[in-house]
C-alpha cells in the first residue's frame, strides 16, 4: 500500500488518507484527467513488479486502458475514468473481467467512489501518485484465454518496442503494406 496523506490543493480529508476536494476539479480537460490518471495507474503497476500496457485491444472487442502482466502470469486490467459521465456512458466494464484475473477502476480525488461497483477494485489517483483503496477480488483466467491473452498481451508490446527502438523502420512496414 502506498504512503497516505497524498494532498489535494482543497478539500476534507477522506478516510484512507487523501485529501478529497471541496469543488469540482478545474482546468484540465477530461482527455487530460484521464491521461494524469492513466500514467499514476501505470506507476502504481510499476511499483508492483506489473508490466503495463496501455490501450489494449481485447479479443470482444473491447479496449482495455491498461492490461498489466503480474509475475505470476496473471492479468491485471484497469479501467480509467475522468468523470461520472464516462464512467455512466461505459456500463460495460463487466466484459472487462473475462479478460483479467482482477478488474480495478482508476479514479481521481474528485470522483464519487460510491457510485463504482463494489465487486470491482478501486484505485485512486493525487496528482501524480495513485494508491490501491480496495483490492479487486479473483477472477481466474481459464487456461487457454491465458494462453492467447498472454500472446496477444508479448505481441503488442514487441510491437511497440520495435516501432520506438526504429520509428523509420515501422513506417517502411506500414508503406509496404498498403493496398494501392
Amino acid at each position: 500500500m502506498a504512503p497516505t496523506g497524498l494532498m489535494a490543493p482543497t478539500g476534507l480529508m477522506a478516510p484512507t488518507g487523501l485529501m478529497a476536494p471541496t469543488g469540482l476539479m478545474e482546468g484540465p480537460s477530461f482527455p487530460e484527467r484521464a491521461l494524469v490518471i492513466r500514467r499514476a495507474a501505470a506507476r502504481l503497476c510499476l511499483r508492483h513488479a506489473w508490466a503495463p500496457l496501455h490501450e489494449v485491444r481485447l479479443p470482444n472487442g473491447r479496449r482495455a486502458d491498461i492490461l498489466a502482466l503480474r509475475e505470476d502470469g496473471g492479468f491485471v486490467c484497469i479501467e480509467v475514468k475522468s468523470g461520472v459521465r464516462d464512467f455512466l456512458t461505459d456500463q460495460k466494464w463487466w466484459e472487462y473481467r473475462e479478460f483479467a484475473d482482477h478488474l480495478y477502476f482508476a479514479v481521481d480525488l474528485d470522483f464519487p467512489l460510491d457510485i463504482l461497483p463494489a465487486e470491482t477494485g478501486l484505485i485512486v489517483v493525487a496528482e501524480q501518485h495513485a494508491e490501491t483503496i480496495r483490492d479487486a477480488p479473483e477472477h481466474k483466467l481459464p487456461a487457454a484465454r491465458r494462453a492467447a491473452l498472454l500472446r496477444r498481451w508479448a505481441l503488442l508490446a514487441g510491437t511497440r518496442l520495435a516501432a520506438l527502438e526504429d520509428p523509420a523502420g515501422i513506417a517502411d512496414l506500414r508503406a509496404s503494406l498498403r493496398v494501392e
